[in-house]
């Protein structure tokens, strides 16, 4: 795995997220309209699995004007034959329908193309989160299929995510 390094997009400067994160982030995971989608995570739970460089992931603190405002992490599937790469992506609901989330995305999946390699990104929101999936369709990606029954939400329920993948060629 290459070193992580900073990129930019139009509006969003991705940095690896630092200690310093910790609390920001795990305020916009708390938020109502995060945590719907994401469960209940602490700061502990943010600093041991968001902070830092792990395998074969990485998160990205979302910066805009110098206020980080979400966070995006990429994941890589090394093994040769199925070599592609993953992104997850959360923004504070008060940047929200501001093309955020959108730039973010394009900027990493950009990133995962040219400087990683990777063929294939794919992405797995909940089968329900209409403005994530819009956001992820702007991009370029597309949708390959229902996973029933695939994530427990917060409540206990479980519910369908959308599997969605982003080739090259695809990438908008």
């Amino acid at each position: 795995m290459t070193e992580p390094v900073e990129l930019r997009g139009e509006r969003v400067f991705l940095r690896p997220s630092t200690d310093d994160d910790v609390e920001r982030i795990a305020g916009i995971l708390a938020t109502p309209e995060v945590a719907r989608w994401w469960g209940s995570i602490d700061a502990e739970q943010v600093r041991s699995e968001m902070v830092g460089r792990f395998e074969d992931e990485l998160t990205y603190a979302i910066v805009v004007d110098g206020e980080v405002v979400g966070l995006i992490q990429r994941w890589e599937e090394s093994e040769p034959q199925y070599r592609h790469a993953g992104i997850d992506i959360s923004i504070h609901p008060d940047w929200h329908g501001q093309g955020i989330g959108t730039d973010a995305v394009r900027t990493l999946a950009r990133h995962l193309f040219d400087d990683l390699g990777h063929h294939r990104v794919t992405i797995d929101p909940a089968a329900h989160n209409a403005a994530a999936i819009a956001c992820y369709r702007k991009v370029g990606f597309r949708d390959v299929g229902i996973m029933r029954q695939y994530e427990r939400a917060p409540d206990g329920t479980w519910h369908d995510g959308l599997l969605m993948d982003l080739l090259r060629e695809d990438l908008t």
